[in-house]
């Protein structure tokens, strides 16, 4: 297992971990969450062993292999394929031996090794590889290709594959759904959940953690804390933490401004002394509970479009691509007989497999690329607000976010300008910067500040969750789902897609039609239709993953088993959901009974001699409340525990 026990982490002299405890056991798919520059790169550099504990102790076994994601690629000649197939090292090493035994004939030690070679999977190696591949995007073609024909995000997921195809018993991975479009990350998804060793991962994809990890580890005000179950657990988890030790904060500030105010009116009073220097040492030996600090969601919204036309804008019998190049080829056709109307109001999620042609089709639509053929009509009065996959590229990183907002209104005082870009947490100094040493996600917020401040009435947008964080990503969401303009959208985020959105149209075969079903249906066709299908393989291929199995029968019967689950778990939870209602009536009584009794003790003449019978009761009511409060909280966190469980 891997233990951390007072671990103490500072990178120059900010300390991110101060005194952490954790431990994870063998075979747990864990994601690593917390904000920006809290620490969780630096953890992962600790168990790769590249960095060292400012105190405390990492522990985890010494004979485990630790498989991570390279964040480097050389320009190398050699095959994508064979690329990937270097992260076996234990095969390299076992093909290596087998050339030396060879030129040495030594008929033993060859033996020996063909041995070794099956055990590691040696025959088999080539197809699984190419199999990894597909499921990462790459054509059977790619795979021949050399490595230094690749871009930047295409050799990430060569590095990808590398770290996949490596043996491991930890497997670290640090946002590898960045470079990923939505059919590669579910192919992952379904690899992680078959992974046996013990998996951490960190990311920004709420939908991906869900599916994959089953305990959370929170990086917090220096500290990790452990929550079992996968994202949306840790949510309702951790509201539930902050919410009880906000009340016991509260609790707390109470009594001591009881105590405080018992001690204030009688410490001069000689008959009262005594009572007086007890609650004085009670107030002393109370522990300090801290305020809880919630930081302020970051959030902004969609101004109002100036006008809306409707249509907005009409493809007819388009046919999109890339127009012939100047070295004398022909064009390259990559949809044909695109008719589509985007009316006001529509909110269309785009699906399809990497390089079926989505990005094509949206630039077909900002006018980025004219049509080959076909017409493409325009509405009047249509603003189109762009986000391009490569957006943050077309930012001048030698200008400021102020430059930059100024050009669009040069006219616009620049207190409104920076005020507007406040909204966005460009503040005081940070506007006027240049952006050049900003974060992805900065520079990706600015992305989006500049497509608000257009008031666009149609919106094109084509990933625009990379680089964001998990609290930008929720403030675009809820942006995007109060929007009053048509959305065109392509994103490999989920729940993006499925909190925004209400029709899919899939580009696939080179065309467009409308998809009848939503992001689970969609899922199953691309096993069925893309990710099931291996790759070609000089040996015999590797077992398909268990989604690509599946035949018609063997998925209507996994519903009805399905549907059965459910009910059954419904049954259960229906007992513990209606003692858990019943509860929080009961504290909810107890707790208005408790300001009640609060509001009279606190009264002027509460404590007077002629009132002392009424105290007595009143305090002794008081006392009862609060036993009975804290027993109820307690049997609340048993009930939702209980129910956790059960899900």
């Amino acid at each position: 297992m891997i233990r951390l026990q007072k671990l103490t982490l500072i990178r120059g002299t900010k300390p991110l971990l101060e005194q952490a405890d954790l431990s994870l056991n063998p075979g747990e798919r864990v994601g690593l969450i917390g904000a920006n520059g809290s620490g969780k790169s630096s953890l992962f550099a600790l168990l790769r062993g590249e960095l060292h504990a400012d105190g405390g102790d990492a522990d985890f076994p010494v004979a485990w292999r630790v498989a991570h994601v390279a964040q480097e690629t050389p320009a190398l000649e050699r095959s994508a394929a064979d690329y990937a197939l270097d992260g076996d090292t234990t095969l390299r090493r076992l093909e290596q031996e087998l050339v030396d035994a060879e030129a040495a004939h030594d008929g033993h030690r060859i033996g020996e090794l063909h041995a070794a070679l099956q055990d590691a999977d040696a025959y088999t190696a080539r197809a699984r590889t190419e199999q990894l591949l597909a499921g990462l995007g790459f054509s059977r073609d790619q795979m021949d290709q050399p490595v230094a024909s690749f871009s930047g995000g295409w050799r990430m997921r060569l590095n990808l594959a590398q770290a996949l195809m490596c043996p491991s018993d930890l497997l670290l991975l640090d946002e590898p759904t960045n470079h990923l479009d939505l059919d590669a990350i579910l192919w992952l998804e379904d690899w992680l959940k078959r992974y046996r060793g013990t998996l951490i991962v960190i990311s920004h994809d709420r939908d991906f953690l869900d599916g994959v990890v089953n305990v959370i580890a929170h990086i917090d005000q220096k500290k990790l804390k452990r929550y079992g179950g996968n994202y949306s657990s840790f949510e309702t988890q951790r509201a539930v933490n902050l919410a009880l030790s906000q009340a016991a904060y509260e609790k707390q500030s109470r009594e001591r401004d009881h105590l405080q105010s018992f001690i204030d009116r009688f410490k001069a009073k000689a008959s009262k002394a005594k009572q007086a220097q007890s609650r004085m040492k009670m107030l002393e030996k109370m522990e300090e509970l801290a305020p809880i600090h919630a930081a302020a969601a970051f959030s902004f919204e969609f101004r109002e479009p100036d006008r809306a036309p409707n249509p907005l804008l009409v493809l007819d019998e388009v046919a999109a691509g890339y127009p012939p190049p100047t070295t004398g080829e022909g064009e390259k056709r990559v949809l044909s007989g695109l008719t589509l109307t985007l009316q006001a109001g529509q909110r269309i999620g785009l699906l399809g497999v990497n390089g079926a042609g989505k990005s094509t089709l949206i630039k077909t639509l900002v006018g980025d690329l004219p049509p080959l053929s076909g017409t493409v009509t325009l509405g009047k009065g249509l603003a189109i607000g762009y986000f391009a996959q490569h957006q943050l590229d077309m930012l001048r990183h030698d200008q400021s976010p102020l430059w930059h907002l100024s050009r669009l209104a040069p006219t616009v005082r620049e207190q409104e300008l920076r005020n507007f870009l406040g909204s966005f947490n460009f503040t005081g100094d940070m506007a006027s910067s240049v952006i050049a040493p900003f974060s992805g996600g900065e520079k990706a917020r600015l992305a989006l500040a500049l497509i608000v401040w257009q008031r666009p009435n149609l919106l094109l947008l084509d990933e625009p969750t990379n680089h964001l964080d998990l609290e930008t990503r929720e403030a675009l969401t809820v942006a995007l789902a109060q929007f009053e303009g048509t959305l065109v959208l392509v994103s490999h985020d989920r729940h993006l897609l499925r909190a925004t959105t209400d029709e899919f149209l899939i580009v696939a075969d080179g065309s467009l039609k409308a998809f009848d079903g939503d992001l689970d249906d969609y899922r199953d066709w691309l096993f069925r239709t893309k990710l099931a299908q291996p790759a070609p393989a000089r040996e015999a291929p590797a077992e398909l993953p268990p989604a690509a199995r599946e035949t018609a029968a063997d998925r209507k019967e996994q519903k009805r088993l399905e549907a059965e689950a459910r009910q059954r778990l419904a049954t259960r939870r229906k007992p513990i959901e209606a003692r858990i209602q019943r509860l929080e009536e009961l504290m909810a009584r107890l707790e208005t009974r408790k300001a009640e009794l609060e509001s009279l003790l606190a009264a002027p003449d509460a404590y007077a001699d002629k009132n002392r019978e009424n105290l007595k009761q009143q305090l002794f009511e008081q006392a009862k409340v609060v036993k009975e409060l804290e027993e109820l909280e307690a049997d609340w966190l048993d009930q939702q525990a209980a129910l956790e469980a059960l899900d």
